[in-house]
């Protein structure tokens, strides 16, 4: 029992101090998630569009700033639609907002570039 409450003693004052420290230097674990990296990894390309996703941009009116701040950014990468593991592009799915999503689009990251292949309004 005495061993336990030793442990206590530093355990708990120790937390405290390393969650201090972290939470001001502003560390968080949202960025390691699958779903974050795939996201900022396909930011990070050169984008490039199909002729029938720029035709339903056109249709649908949304631009580019909308769609790289809004659509991209907040939007959930739906895996069991995706290809992630295939060479050499993987490509993937993804729906925007992640509740009733609105908007479904899917791409291929490739090395250099991101091809935007289609758009689709699901509502």
């Amino acid at each position: 029992m005495k061993k336990l409450k030793f442990y206590l003693i530093g355990l708990i004052p120790g937390l405290i101090i390393v969650f201090f420290i972290l939470n001001k230097k502003g560390a968080s674990c949202s960025g390691y998630l699958p779903n974050s990296r795939v996201i900022a990894e396909s930011l990070s390309k050169d984008f490039k569009y199909s002729e029938s996703f720029s035709n339903e941009m056109k249709m649908y009116k949304i631009d580019e700033k909308f769609l790289k701040d809004s659509i991209i950014t907040k939007g959930k990468v739906d895996f069991d639609k995706s290809h992630a593991q295939k060479k050499p592009c993987p490509s993937y799915v993804l729906i925007y907002p992640e509740t009733n999503p609105i908007y479904e689009i899917e791409y291929e990251k490739c090395e250099e570039n991101l091809m935007l292949n289609s758009l689709k309004k699901l509502k």
